[in-house]
């Protein structure tokens, strides 16, 4: 197995008032290129904390986090050929940007699908942002045919026109995750994807993202209170009082 994320001495801490919280004590871990993880534990022991902090959408108090990726993932001209170890955290804004959207894909409990334009609209809306300044009609169709084929990848594509106020929670939670993919990123992160749909969605929302790992390679790192899908993943990993084991 490739490393693709590797966690040193990770530590967060929050201050407060009343003073200091230590969120995350010093995490050890590795995850792999191709490994769907679960990541259980109690409300509040860090699992989400943990998981902002490895997608670079919070910084760590101390400690590293290396992703084996290469110069192509921050912009860079091959000055750094894949793989090798970048901290996102050292990256100027713009190579963060870049990193981000190359790299890191995102699904969370709530869909956070934009309420006025339809699912294959939110859909496209990565592709729109990474064209930055450069939109053309060439560019524009590529966007869209890759749109209808995540939807239609995850049996969604019949409802492509309908905005998400128009969606059942599994149908915005699907459109969600074609979101999430629309970059090819390397690795998904996952907080509660399950978490506001009934038993039976859930699991065949479960069932679409293990398809996608056996399909495509992507990494899957999923918090989730359920047991019974994280047993179903490569590997658990439980939260206990900020630390991981």
């Amino acid at each position: 197995m490739k490393e693709l994320i590797t966690v040193a001495g990770l530590e967060k801490s929050f201050y407060m008032p009343a003073g200091e919280l230590k969120v995350l004590k010093g995490i050890d871990a590795v995850f792999g290129e191709g490994e769907v993880v679960s990541i259980v534990g109690a409300s509040g022991a860090g699992k989400s904390t943990f998981l902002h902090v490895l997608g670079t959408l919070d910084k760590p108090t101390s400690g590293e986090v290396t992703y084996k990726v290469g110069g192509q993932e921050i912009g860079q001209k091959g000055d750094c050929p894949a793989p090798c170890g970048i901290d996102p955290f050292s990256l100027s804004n713009g190579e963060l940007a870049a990193f981000r959207n190359s790299v890191i894909g995102f699904i969370f409990q709530f869909h956070y699908l934009l309420p006025e334009f339809t699912a294959i609209e939110n859909v496209m809306m990565p592709g729109k942002i990474a064209l930055g300044r450069q939109p053309s009609a060439a560019g524009d169709k590529e966007i869209y045919e890759k749109a209808e084929r995540l939807l239609n990848e995850l049996g969604i594509y019949a409802r492509k026109d309908h905005k998400p106020g128009e969606l059942s929670g599994g149908e915005q939670q699907r459109v969600a995750v074609a979101r999430a993919l629309f970059l090819d990123p390397k690795v998904v992160f996952a907080d509660e994807p399950t978490g506001n749909l009934d038993t039976a969605t859930g699991e065949e929302l479960f069932r679409l993202l293990m398809d996608i790992n056996s399909k495509y390679g992507t990494t899957f790192i999923i918090v989730t209170h359920n047991e019974h899908l994280s047993k179903r993943c490569h590997r658990i990993m439980e939260m206990v009082d900020g630390k991981l084991r």
